[in-house]
């Protein structure tokens, strides 16, 4: 593939609205921002959502209210956060997977989040990995350290390629209590994909704050693809907050044709990771 796979994550669960007032939010403000950055170049969106406080929730009813919402107004790929927040219960994590996305995240194992833990137990990870494959959601498997390769190599080994049989995985790198937002860190990750997952697997990498940018140019320098999004940074520059998740997917994009692999269209995306209705 020599262009670039785009995901956006407009919202997470940790930026505070009254902070950010450029957040999206309802579900009207996060089908906006997904139809400006799919202009902008982006093919996947990687969605959390908020109650009417603007509170992280995993309701059901949003959950598929926000699939069939985003579906209607854009053709990008719909990927779900099964993660929620730190306070999540796995049985509610587990559930997102009814809203039935095109893909959702699966990360693969615990890690220390700022001041809180963001657990994910190796027998969930399983009964994740499981239900995707039943339920044909194709996953994003989410790195926070270089330990979490090694399980996935694990995961595979056990329990068999997932849906559509192409490997995914993003590096979330940056947080605090994961491993480090630099160039060298995206490095060894790149290394340990080629050396511990089945050939062909792709990956996508996250910069946390500061380190969106040198996480982005690393992974372009590796053949990898960039997930950018207000969940991951608020700042464009030094005193310049975003504007909206669509001035970070231009950046992106911007970024992607200087290295000579253009942002890819969400029908090569769907190619590319083997979505179910790709063809």
């Amino acid at each position: 593939m020599n262009g670039t796979l785009i995901t956006v994550a407009p919202t997470g669960a940790e930026v505070d609205k009254r902070e950010v007032p450029a957040l999206p939010v309802t579900l009207e403000e996060l089908v906006d921002t997904a139809v400006r950055c799919e202009r902008a170049g982006a093919s996947v969106v990687h969605v959390h959502l908020r109650d009417d406080e603007a509170k992280p929730t995993l309701d059901p009813v949003r959950l598929r209210d926000a699939v069939a919402a985003l579906r209607d107004a854009t053709d990008l790929i719909v990927q779900l956060s099964t993660g929620g927040a730190v306070t999540d219960p796995e049985e509610a994590r587990l559930a997102v997977l009814d809203a039935e996305p095109d893909m959702a995240s699966c990360t693969m194992g615990t890690v220390n989040f700022g001041d809180g833990v963001f657990m994910n137990r190796w027998e969930f990870i399983v009964e994740l990995h499981g239900r995707m494959r039943e339920l044909a959601v194709v996953p994003e498997y989410e790195l926070f350290d270089l330990g979490h390769l090694a399980s996935l190599e694990r995961l595979l080994d056990e329990r068999g390629l997932p849906f559509g049989e192409h490997v995914h995985v993003d590096f979330v790198l940056g947080v605090p209590g994961g491993a480090a937002g630099d160039a060298a860190t995206v490095t060894a990750f790149a290394e340990g994909v080629r050396r511990y997952l089945p050939e062909g697997t792709t990956f996508s990498a996250t910069g946390i704050g500061r380190t969106t940018l040198p996480v982005m140019f690393a992974s372009l320098a590796h053949g990898g693809h960039l997930r950018v999004g207000m969940e991951d940074t608020v700042s464009f520059a030094r005193r310049r907050p975003v504007t909206g998740n669509d001035q970070l997917v231009e950046r992106a994009a911007q970024a992607a044709a200087l290295a000579q692999r253009p942002a890819i269209t969400t029908a090569e995306a769907r190619r590319l990771l083997n979505i179910r209705d790709a063809d």
